[in-house]
């Protein structure tokens, strides 16, 4: 043991360290100045082992785009509407509470632009978001780095409810029944530990936090993640059935999981898809890729339709400021 602490202590492992700590600082600098160069090439990776895949298949896949009746593809539009509106009606609380004077109109438009970014990529969306609300609003928003840590309210719940609903993913992907478990652990101490932050750090980056403060502006948070990710769990279920899957309502929550975690990973255009093979790749890889590229589909018209109501309010009288922020 005093050998292998010495080996470890010595010069030459310390300058190997941090070697290998350069090299992975200098990997993510570059994956940082160069994102949308990644996202393209994930996606372009992606859709191309998706097209492979596939390729047998191809007939399959087809039939099944067709067979979802229009009233679902309808529907499922208007279910990523709702879902748009109450997370952007979240973002809205949360930029209130830590200061923000922006009308919730305006505020809406800024996200409905992000929300097209999003189909690029989730770190892109958000970043567009922000920018066309500081861009729209330069005075009445708070510091880019307030609203940076106002989405993490939003975020952490959803992670949260991922967590609780992650039993969902022991059938499809043969998960360890204990890991839901340590995933309900994980997200309740996240939201114990933002909490506490919140209340002892107000200043700076941390002002955005200032919605987990008090009983209210939680419960409202809370209350509109729990509201939009029905929202799209329903969709997922109502787009599986309509193409022949005979998927329960936990099989959409798990769906919803995979597109959540897939997402992090650059992989653009394809994450529909790709989640749905993962996750549902079982009752058929061509049916499910089928649903996932329905979902991505009828996500974008969904997100085009806000953006088109988002330009058409430009041109109408400004509403009225946010209340005072939440304490």
């Amino acid at each position: 043991m005093c050998a292998l602490y010495e080996q470890a202590t010595s010069p030459r492992a310390e300058l190997s360290l941090a070697g290998a700590a350069g090299a992975i600082a200098r990997l993510r600098g570059g994956l940082r100045r160069h994102s949308g160069a990644v996202t393209v090439a994930g996606s372009l990776v992606v859709g191309g082992a998706l097209l492979v895949g596939l390729w047998g298949k191809r007939a399959d896949f087809a039939a099944a785009l067709q067979l979802a009746p229009l009233w679902i593809l309808a529907a499922a539009i208007v279910l990523h509407v709702v879902w748009l509106v109450a997370r952007s009606e979240a973002w809205h609380v949360c930029v209130g509470a830590a200061g923000g004077k922006v009308g919730r109109r305006r505020l809406y438009r800024a996200a409905s632009l992000g929300y097209l970014g999003n189909l690029f990529n989730g770190q892109f969306g958000l970043a567009v978001r922000i920018a066309a609300l500081r861009r729209s609003a330069p005075r009445e928003s708070p510091a880019p780095s307030v609203l940076v840590a106002a989405e993490l309210p939003i975020v952490v719940v959803e992670v949260s409810l991922a967590a609780l609903t992650s039993f969902t993913l022991v059938g499809p992907l043969g998960v360890p029944w204990w890991i839901p478990l340590l995933c309900l652990a994980f997200g309740l101490t996240v939201i114990a530990v933002l909490t506490r932050v919140a209340r002892n750090r107000r200043e700076g980056f941390w002002k955005g936090l200032a919605v987990m403060r008090g009983l209210q502006g939680r419960t409202s948070i809370v209350g509109l993640v729990v509201f939009a990710v029905c929202a799209q769990i329903a969709r997922n279920w109502l787009v599986l059935r309509g193409i022949g899957v005979d998927g329960s309502v936990l099989d959409a929550t798990a769906l919803l999981i995979g597109v959540a975690v897939i997402g992090l990973l650059p992989v653009g255009p394809s994450l529909g898809a790709a989640a749905a093979v993962v996750i549902l790749g079982a009752n058929g890889v061509a049916v499910a890729a089928a649903a996932g590229a329905l979902l991505t589909a009828t996500g974008a018209l969904g997100a085009l339709c806000f953006a088109s109501w988002a330009l058409v309010d430009r041109f109408r009288p400004s509403a009225a400021a946010l209340p005072a922020p939440l304490a």
